[in-house]
């Protein structure tokens, strides 16, 4: 069949208009929400950590903000660090979340040594969720543990350790709320001579950093107000019978024991002085003496001896709900296992406060705290209010000028006689 060439370009033209016509523009679909996705740590959480001295300490999500304690759990001096764990446990407690993240006290058994000091700081040190030491507690131990913070940027806030020379050190991390031994010494010196009108006095102490500093002091100050000082040695911690040291100190007729240590040598000295020629000396302990321990331990021994604490905190709606919370969650009242209750509750508060002042979230979800930002927080503190009492500290470190209260035990029990 023919076909007319008309048609033939008719078909073609038709084609060549259809390959050179523009393609129709592609309809957008309509957007999808994708799922969110974390952003990256931000520039600012970014600087914050490479501008700080120590750098950051980097909480993940579902970690705990840790604040440390390091005290004597077991042994003749464990109701100190007991009666520190049991008070920060109800600092932690009361303490709010933080951006979703918990504080979490840990605290470690030193065993209140040099030694013990070192070995739970070093393990502290190696936890990167753990930001502050309410401790030290005891000064030889924390004398050993403060370099290792000091190179990590792990700032101490002791409730406790009372030793001159850790303010001397120039450490940026350290600090303290209790008074000094040069404090205490002194005013047990001036007690002695000034009240009670000793002139004769036997210092002894157990050659630890605490103790030993203490004594020293506290003889020094009693000679310069005119006393004689008739001894001052220190003795072998742990041991179960001092009575040949002090029927020694008995033959030199002094008025009273004074002694620089802990309960546990404490007790052993005050039992002994009964047989030991020494039944009329009166026995002179201090802080570390102090607490129901060396009452059952001592019974009837302990009568008419003194002992020094911090000043008893005053009666205050924050301290009323504290003792309460206290007694409730451990069964016994605060400041009976040792004088430091109220102060081991401020410092784990005072760190956690200086957390949340420099803590910063960051878009990872994480939260940042810089290091050296929170070092200088703490010794920043100024007019801080405490069930203890009000801190300001001073640029060495050491948060507190007030002097002890001196006690005496009569019918078994502490009386406060200053």
């Amino acid at each position: 069949m023919k076909v007319s060439r008309f048609f033939i370009f008719a078909i073609i033209f038709v084609m060549i208009l259809g390959a050179c016509a523009p393609t129709s523009p592609e309809v957008e679909e309509p957007a999808i929400d994708a799922p969110a996705v974390e952003e990256p740590v931000g520039a600012d959480t970014d600087a914050l950590c490479a501008n700080d001295d120590y750098g950051c300490a980097v909480i993940a999500p579902g970690q705990t903000i840790k604040i440390g304690m390091g005290s004597p759990m077991t042994g003749g001096n464990a109701a100190f660090g007991i009666d520190a764990e049991q008070a920060g446990l109800i600092a932690v407690a009361d303490a709010d979340d933080l951006y979703g993240f918990q504080f979490e006290l840990i605290a470690e058994d030193d065993g209140g040594t040099p030694e013990g000091g070192a070995a739970v700081a070093n393990k502290f040190a190696a936890d990167q969720t753990l930001v502050g030491v309410a401790g030290h507690l005891f000064s030889g131990a924390t004398f050993a543990a403060l370099p290792i913070y000091e190179e990590i940027g792990i700032p101490m806030l002791s409730p406790s350790a009372t030793n001159p020379d850790l303010t001397r050190q120039g450490s940026r991390v350290f600090n303290r709320v209790p008074f000094t031994d040069e404090a205490q010494g002194a005013a047990a010196a001036e007690y002695m001579y000034d009240v009670l009108g000793f002139r004769k006095v036997a210092f002894l102490h157990d050659g630890q950093d605490y103790g030993k500093g203490l004594a020293e002091i506290a003889a020094a100050t009693f000679e310069s107000l005119g006393g004689e000082v008739v001894e001052l040695m220190g003795i072998t911690p742990g041991e179960a019978d001092y009575s040949p040291v002090l029927s020694t100190i008995a033959a030199k007729s002094p008025d009273a024991l004074y002694f620089g240590g802990y309960t546990q040598e404490g007790v052993v000295l005050t039992n002994n002085m009964k047989t030991s020629g020494m039944e009329d000396v009166v026995f002179f302990g201090c802080d570390g003496t102090f607490g129901v321990d060396y009452l059952s331990r001592t019974g009837a021994n302990g009568e008419g001896t003194y002992h020094a604490t911090p000043r008893t905190p005053p009666e205050t709606p924050k301290k009323d709900a504290f003792d309460a919370a206290y007694i409730d969650r451990w069964g016994q009242a605060p400041g009976e296992l040792s004088p430091f209750t109220w102060n081991s509750y401020d410092c784990t508060t005072a760190l956690i406060e200086k957390v949340r002042e420099v803590a910063v979230l960051g878009g990872d979800g994480s939260l940042y705290i810089p290091r050296g930002a929170l070092v200088d927080a703490v010794r920043g503190l100024a007019n801080w209010q405490g069930i203890s009492g009000t801190y300001t500290c001073a640029p060495v470190g050491d948060c507190n000028i007030e002097g002890p209260t001196f006690w005496i035990v009569e019918n078994g029990e502490f009386v406060a006689v200053n």
